[in-house]
């Protein structure tokens, strides 16, 4: 089980660090986590029991507000994270 998990991770590092990777590449690779971060994000925020909710009644939606404030300004994972679940508790006790 160990090289099934090595393997995958260990290869492309080897061969990929051996290449010269033009810079527009390497700049363009840099949004890929931002892009497979918000496609995972979306969804849980804007749509809830099978339909689009855009609403004050979304909590998740607004306590992504705060959080994203709190990203911005700190760029700091810890508070985010902290931000986002303390609004999420305080807005499902608010909006039920």
């Amino acid at each position: 089980m160990m090289l099934v998990t090595y393997l995958p991770r260990m290869l492309p590092l080897v061969f990929l660090s051996k290449l010269n990777i033009p810079p527009l590449l390497l700049c363009w690779l840099k949004y890929i986590p931002v892009a497979v971060l918000a496609s995972l994000l979306a969804p849980e925020l804007l749509i809830s029991n099978n339909s689009l909710n855009i609403s004050f009644n979304n909590a998740l939606l607004l306590a992504a507000i705060p959080s994203f404030i709190v990203a911005f300004k700190t760029k700091n994972l810890f508070y985010t994270v902290f931000t986002g679940m303390g609004a999420v508790i305080i807005l499902a006790k608010i909006i039920g």
